[in-house]
């Protein structure tokens, strides 16, 4: 069974509370197998083997319960009961049928899409044939059942539709339901569309479960139905398309009116159904010809057939004088003569004479013409029309046959048979006979599979169960098919050939004949009628005509008369020809009923059947009535209580031991490894075992002699389930293990890029920091936090140049266009003066941009606190900038006189601070350290402060009247510490998980039945590994794989020559690298000067290069080819790294500092590293992280001089101009220096 729940869900471990203990108890649940009728509330049961008392009544309220719901299908078990609705419930649609497909039939509600998928699901994977054997009486909804089972098995079969072969095949079988049902379907009283003759469509199918042909077998037309019926009742509606449908040419050539002027079609006074469009019927009734294959000839001489039944059946007879049938207008005969391109004249002889024949002692006597009365001649007449039709039907079905004949062997067959059911009316003939003795073996069968000998199988295999008594109908079937002792068809015929020539004698002889069944308790004779006691009710047969209906002879006159006609196609309808010689008697129409009814058993038996009992829930199509006197009867006569009694008290699945081990070995752990078979014992101790392991309770299941058989049909969709999350596990653990691969990747690939980026962004800060050392020039003391190894450089810690409000709030006070780049923010106190009072250090924000110092000022005014620009001060015009040689934070800027003055303030970050204005500037301004700070106080009026130490201040420096008081320092010689470690994180303990496995994987069994070790049926179209071992091969990367597998040898050839000597290998092109190159994940790091080998050249600019087998991308400018054999020289030894260059801003390198994929490369030599095109996606490789978009190309390197390590050679406070950095930096160099510096402290 297909299983669509998803697998691994947790806390499902078994089905029944059979589990055994562990660490951890859970009670286990038992499968609810009705968890898919929860999905709508559903009125009564939805299987009627859950009922709680087992009555005909019971069932009866149950179904009335659904009907009244919209609710039209019930199971009992695998048995579809089905409810004609007589209205449109939109349960056909497309998302309907979808949502049927590759589930269980107990995962959904009972529907016609559950069989049709049932019977689909059985056959491509137990590889049977299968068949659905449609049940009921008239109008009770079969045709429908059959339609919709085709217009499933056509919806899931076949694939994505990419064969047109196969596409073409589902298209004619579903043509053939409108062209069958325009030819072999009749409004009745009980059905507007009722099938008047029996289909059994088998769709063969090959071994993927593609459909590649079908073939229809037809059975008992109702061919009575062409030349009258009974009133409000019509004919065939192919009459009524073509009368009313047809073209104009049509018209003109066949002599076409209207349905009302032809005997055949009018006599019962029926010409139009509401539920019925005569018209588009006919045209579609077109197209199905058209699909079918039929030609345009062929659908003419169809329809010429059809014509001529039509103008017989308006040839009319008077008595004449001579008590004989005269023709009343000749004109008709002459037209139906016409259409059937023989003579009138002797039409007209055959309808008015018979040719009669003496015999004496068994030689052949006299031939007389002998005139037949008008009774006599209409039953010529209508035998002519009958034959005519019946043998064009069969034509047809053959035709359709021939376009739908598979073009390749078929291997299974899923048939869907379609036959008009139990029939009892007020005058029942021949006809309801043979219908009947069709549904008693239908109804055989039914109890042969489902309930005869399932009990017989219980017995046989020693089942413990509660035997059901049940009606078994086979001695119905014995009393009209058996020959000894006589059977009702068996007596027919003696009677048809005793008294041929007189209907009615015959008639009286079967009477009397009859009464030799007498002694048959289910056969009673009534005068001119019988009863037969029929499983579905006793029905009262009409014995008048019915010995001359048996018979079904057309008379050699007639014969001869088609014989002679000039149309080819009447010849292919009647192939036979007549022999006057052969005094064989034909078979009758009894013995063609028991012929086909015993092949359809026949094919039936080969099959799986799949049930469906249709049933009719009024006799007047409406679709609110419920009739319960009439579905109880039919209750009673489908034998639905007997079928659910034994359901109830038998098993729902069974299988052999081998087929239950190969279907479910993976659920225990003491059968299955890894997917192969390892029980060393018997099949029957294996299943055993299975059950066990899956927690099944003794009391679902039980062992037989052969096989294993397990009660509740919950139980086998809990085993199924397993079975399926058994394979989800298994895909489920690669996945896990291959997303461990990856993300252990992908982390480490993340771990070094973070230690890049924290080694990156530590030299970045490094550069500053050793930057501020060279400034200073050990001339002032340190604070103790500037001195920290974590200190950062962030620039703008007020976010000035952000999207902060406060940012937003100081950028708008101090006016500073879009244009200006905020390198630095920060707090600051602004030394003010007072008038006749000493000086006072004030709150200010103090701004620098690559323009100008900004000092902005928030006030209290009226309530309210404004932020306003104070004073800006142009970089170019800043001449010095002076600070104490004590730990203080006071810093004064030299300005030109101005009435301001020259700015006094303290800033925390004033180290900071004077190294972006030394960048931003150029270098181009002293620097001043020493125990005074010079500057100007007013335009004119220059001021001195003095530092001095005071040790009783702690903290902050104190500033009275131009004296400067601050405790000691760290030396002024003090550099950074060193970055402090990280703390490392403590490693989880690996956790202990043991595995009920065992150590050592176990030896491989055969699986019974199969020839080899093998996985289940779910893995067996994947391709056999080379070698016999089973272990999985371990996964190469792109990289890693080298050489290539040989393709494997063609079977069934033999050993192929030796082959020629290889060529000589070209040289290989050998590259030399330019450059040193470091590489992230998926290329590779080149030293410069090697030779590699390029793989592969690709145009954007990164080629596939192989060095030491291993394989990645490197940027093409960096290589070189060599030309000359000779090595290459031994590189240069690498020059000395230049002094640090001017620092980063903002934590980034200025424009001529890292390019964007911040790959670390080397400096060595003048030459500057090639701009490189973007890097493409590095194929045949999982993807680790983001990569970066490109590389950019270095820009020149900027004329500014470095600033020297000390004061050497330059006077006091005088600094040189900083620079730029050079290029990337150089990770080795950076660290070797700092490993000397480390050494020397």
């Amino acid at each position: 069974m297909a299983i669509s729940k998803k697998a691994g869900k947790k806390g499902v471990s078994g089905l029944l509370g059979g589990g055994g203990g562990g660490a951890k108890t859970q009670k286990v649940q038992k499968a609810d197998w009705s968890e898919g009728f929860k999905k709508k509330k559903a009125a009564g049961v939805p299987d009627m083997t859950l009922l709680s008392t087992i009555t005909n009544e019971a069932i009866n309220d149950n179904l009335k319960q659904r009907f009244n719901n919209q609710e039209i299908y019930t199971y009992i078990a695998h048995v579809l009961i089905s409810v004609n609705p007589f209205r449109d419930l939109g349960i056909y649609t497309t998302d309907i049928l979808n949502s049927y497909r590759g589930k269980n039939r107990l995962e959904m509600t009972p529907h016609v899409f559950a069989i049709a998928e049932s019977a689909y699901y059985r056959m491509t994977t137990e590889k049977e044939n299968q068949c659905v054997i449609i049940s009921g009486e008239s109008g009770a909804g079969k045709t429908e059942a059959a339609k919709r089972i085709m217009q499933y098995i056509a919806a899931v079969s076949g694939g994505d539709g990419s064969g047109g072969g196969i596409e073409s095949v589902k298209e004619m079988v579903l043509a053939t339901n409108p062209l069958l049902e325009s030819f072999g379907c009749a409004k009745t009283l009980r059905n507007d569309n009722s099938s008047r003759h029996g289909k059994y469509l088998e769709i063969m199918f090959n071994g993927l479960g593609q459909p590649v042909g079908a073939q229809i077998t037809n059975y008992l037309l109702e061919k009575n139905r062409v030349v009258g019926q009974i009133e409000d009742e019509r004919d065939f509606h192919i009459f009524y398309q073509f009368t009313k449908g047809a073209s104009a040419e049509q018209k003109e050539a066949f002599g076409l009116q209207g349905p009302e002027a032809y005997a055949y079609t009018s006599r019962s006074g029926c010409l139009d159904v509401k539920s019925i469009n005569d018209v588009s019927d006919f045209q579609e009734t077109i197209r199905a010809m058209q699909i079918i294959g039929l030609s345009a000839d062929e659908q003419n001489s169809i329809f010429r057939v059809l014509a001529t039944i039509l103008w017989l059946g308006n040839v009319e007879f008077v008595e004449g004088d001579d008590g004989n049938a005269t023709i009343a207008d000749t004109g008709v005969t002459d037209f139906a003569g016409y259409l059937m391109e023989v003579d009138p004249q002797q039409l007209q002889k055959v309808l008015l004479t018979r040719i009669m024949e003496t015999q004496r002692g068994g030689r052949r006597g006299s031939v007389y013409e002998v005139p037949q009365n008008v009774a006599q001649a209409s039953s010529s007449r209508d035998a002519l029309s009958k034959a005519l039709y019946n043998n064009l039907f069969e034509w047809i079905v053959s035709r359709v046959n021939v376009s739908m004949k598979p073009q390749q062997n078929p291997e299974y067959v899923i048939g869907v048979l379609d036959i008009y059911g139990f029939e009892i009316f007020q005058d029942n003939s021949f006809e309801q006979l043979c219908i009947n003795y069709v549904n008693e073996k239908l109804q055989q069968i039914f109890i042969e599979l489902t309930l005869k000998a399932e009990q017989e199988e219980y017995v046989n295999e020693q089942i413990k169960w509660t035997p059901i008594k049940f009606f078994d109908n086979a001695v119905v079937c014995s009393l009209i098919e058996d020959k000894r002792p006589a059977g009702i068809f068996a007596t027919l015929n003696d009677a048809t050939a005793t008294a041929h020539a007189d209907p009615s004698a015959a008639d009286n002889s079967f009477i009397q004949r009859s009464n030799m069944l007498a002694t048959n308790p289910n056969f009673e004779a009534r005068g001119n009628k019988f009863l037969i006691k029929h499983y579905a009710g006793d029905v009262l047969y009409n014995v008048a005509g019915m010995t001359d209906k048996n018979k079904d002879t057309l008379l050699k006159d007639i014969l001869e008369l088609i014989e002679g006609s000039k149309d080819d196609f009447l010849h292919t309808l009647f192939p036979e020809k007549v022999d006057h010689s052969n005094k064989k008697r034909p078979p009758t129409a009894g013995d063609k009923i028991k012929a086909s009814a015993n092949a359809l058993v026949d094919n039936l038996m080969r099959c799986q059947p799949h049930y469906i009992r249709t049933i009719k829930p009024n006799q007047h199509r409406s679709p609110t009535e419920y009739d319960d006197k009439a579905i109880l009867h039919q209750i009673k006569y489908l034998g639905l209580q007997e079928n659910i009694r034994v359901r109830r008290a038998g098993f729902a699945y069974r299988a052999e031991f081998s087929k239950m081990i190969q279907r479910f070995y993976l659920l225990s752990p003491a059968t299955s490894y890894a997917g192969d078979y390892i029980w060393d014992g018997d099949d029957r101790s294996g299943c055993e075992r299975i059950l066990t392991d899956a927690k099944i309770s003794k009391d679902e299941w039980q062992m037989g002699v052969t096989k294993a058989f397990i009660k509740n049909p919950g139980t086998l969709f809990y085993l199924e389930g397993e079975r399926d999350r058994y394979w989800h596990t298994m895909a489920s653990r690669i996945q896990r293990a291959w997303r461990a691969y990856v993300r252990r990747k992908v982390e480490a690939a993340t771990k070094i890029q973070r230690f890049w980026r924290n080694q990156k962004e530590s030299l970045v800060y490094a550069r500053k920091r050793d930057y501020g050392h060279e400034v200073l020039a050990s001339r002032k003391e340190r604070r103790r936090f500037s001195l920290l190894g974590m200190r950062k450089f962030m620039g703008d810690y007020l976010d000035v140049g952000g999207t902060s409000p406060q940012g937003e709030m100081l950028r708008n006070a101090a006016q500073i266009g879009p244009a200006e780049t905020v390198h630095f923010s920060s707090r600051a106190e602004l030394l003010v003066s007072k008038l006749g009072r000493s000086s006072k250090l004030s709150p200010r924000f103090l701004i620098i941009t690559d323009k100008a110092v900004y000092f902005v000022v928030s006030a209290s005014k009226e309530g309210r606190v404004t932020t306003s620009l104070e004073r800006k001060i142009p970089l170019v015009t800043i001449k010095t900038i002076s600070m104490t040689n004590l730990r203080d934070d006071f810093v004064a800027l030299n300005v030109p006189p101005c009435e301001e003055g020259d700015p006094i303030f303290t800033c925390a970050f004033k180290t900071e601070m004077m190294c972006v204005i030394l960048t931003l500037t150029g270098g181009n301004l002293n620097i001043s350290i020493g125990s005074t700070i010079e500057y100007l106080k007013k335009k004119d009026k220059r001021a001195q402060i003095t530092a001095k130490k005071d040790e009783a201040v702690r903290g902050d420096a104190v500033y009275k009247s131009h004296t400067i008081a601050v405790g000691s320092g760290e030396p002024a010689t003090s550099v950074s510490n060193p970055m402090p470690p990280r703390k490392p994180k403590a490693k989880k303990a690996a956790k202990a998980t043991p595995s009920s496995r065992p150590t050592n994987r176990p030896t491989a069994k055969t699986l019974p039945g199969a020839t080899k070790p093998s996985a289940p049926a779910a893995m067996a179209t994947m391709p056999s590994a080379p070698t016999a071992t089973k272990a999985p091969a371990a996964v190469k990367t792109p990289a890693a794989t080298g050489a290539s597998r040989a393709p494997p040898s063609i079977p069934g050839r033999g050993a192929p020559p030796p082959p020629p000597p290889p060529p000589a290998a070209p040289a290989k092109e050998m590259y030399k690298a330019l450059y040193a190159f470091a590489g992230q994940p998926g290329e590779i790091n080149l030293v410069k000067g090697e030779e590699v080998e390029v793989k592969e050249k690709d145009d954007n600019g990164w080629w596939m290069v192989v060095k030491n087998g291993q394989e990645g991308w490197a940027p093409s400018n960096y290589l070189k080819l060599i030309e000359s054999a000779p090595p290459p020289p031994p590189p240069p030894p690498a020059a000395r790294r230049p002094p640090p260059a001017a620092p980063v801003l903002n934590g980034s390198l200025s424009n001529a500092s890292t390019p964007p994929t911040s790959r670390p490369s080397s400096t060595i030599g003048s030459k500057p590293t090639p701009a490189i095109k973007p890097k493409p996606a590095i194929p045949a490789k999982p993807s680790v992280g983001a990569k970066p978009a490109g590389l950019g190309g270095k820009p020149p390197v900027p004329s500014a001089p470095k600033i020297a390590p000390s004061g050497a050679g330059k006077k006091p406070g005088a600094v040189a101009q900083p620079a730029a950095a050079t290029g990337q930096m150089d990770l080795a160099a950076v660290f070797a220096k700092r490993a000397q510096q480390a050494r020397g402290e």
